[in-house]
């Protein structure tokens, strides 16, 4: 059951250029699919109660729909990544799509935002051997997680199983930013914050657990 929710030792040591935990004995917090009207205001709001930064996996889409939630993710001290144009699954595109998918990522970035991400999650997580070479080829590095918490099928009691067991002093936490985490992700959040404080573990910053 652990492989549910955390990534096999084999495909780690397949893929050693990824990023799996925090480089520090301290919590990531991460988001993916951000930014999404009706709850990246909430997680901004939850997160600053509890002064917390985080990581958020924005798609290119959805900044060109929503620049100023973006911006806003910038200016309250988070730190955001690529997440694709369109969040499309790469294993099922072509490596030249894919490259266009984080290419145009990038160029939104540059142009509502004025930045170059330096990280990177694919969508769904899942990927292959070819994004290696895309990541070399865009100067991306690829964070995956170490603790996914099921957040997206909206059921609280899921994410507190997920968070209760499986949550270490290293982990990357995945929530997501999007409709289907909409009615529990502020308790989400605010349950791992509990957790962690119960087990002794420190959350800490984007700019800490990834150096």
């Amino acid at each position: 059951m652990i492989y549910l929710y955390k990534p096999p030792k084999l495909l780690k040591k397949l893929y050693p250029n990824f990023i799996w935990e925090s480089t520090v004995n301290k919590i990531l917090i991460t988001f993916d699919d951000s930014p999404n009207t009706g709850t990246t205001e909430s997680i901004l709001k939850v997160l600053e109660q509890n002064s917390i930064k985080a990581l958020f996996f924005c798609v290119g889409k959805n900044v060109e729909k929503s620049p100023s939630l973006a911006k806003e993710l910038i200016s309250s001290g988070h730190m955001i990544g690529n997440h694709t144009y369109s969040h499309k699954k790469i294993t099922s595109i072509n490596i030249r799509k894919t490259n266009q998918e984080i290419v145009d990522c990038n160029r939104v970035f540059n142009d509502h935002l004025a930045i170059q991400p330096k990280y990177f999650r694919p969508p769904y997580g899942r990927f292959d051997p070819r994004i290696q070479k895309l990541m070399r080829k865009n100067n991306l590095i690829n964070v995956m997680w170490s603790l996914i918490t099921f957040d997206y099928k909206n059921d609280l009691n899921i994410v507190k199983f997920a968070v209760k067991n499986y949550l270490r002093e290293n982990s990357i936490v995945v929530f997501h930013d999007n409709v289907k985490s909409k009615e529990i992700i502020t308790d989400s959040i605010n349950y791992l914050v509990e957790q962690s404080s119960v087990q002794g573990f420190e959350i800490g910053d984007p700019t800490e657990c990834l150096k």
